[in-house]
């Protein structure tokens, strides 16, 4: 018979961290203006994610401020510097003198 318990947990071990990509939840609510600013986006912009980066940036900056995720250049997450604004008003990424 095993040790594990009824779900086949082991008691007597420590947990371990969540891997990347997984994020403890926000239970102190340090996050909330960011989060709800976001999700009002996302709404108001019919769930088109790209509209909305700017909020997302925020809310994740604020995360990894609050330690609700590990620290991360921005650049890894999809946000980089060189973003530059079209006149139609979306984003656009420039790589290199591409033709």
């Amino acid at each position: 018979m095993s040790s594990g318990g009824a779900f086949g947990g082991n008691r007597g071990l420590r947990p371990v961290p969540p891997e990347k990509g997984v994020f403890p939840l926000d239970h102190m609510h340090l996050c909330d203006l960011d989060k709800k600013e976001y999700l009002n986006c996302l709404k108001t912009a019919g769930s088109k994610s790209e509209v909305c980066r700017e909020f997302s940036k925020k809310y994740l900056q604020c995360r990894m401020e609050k330690n609700l995720m590990a620290k991360q250049d921005l650049a890894e997450l999809g946000f980089k510097e060189n973003n530059a604004e079209t006149p139609g008003g979306k984003i656009t990424e420039r790589i290199g003198d591409q033709h």
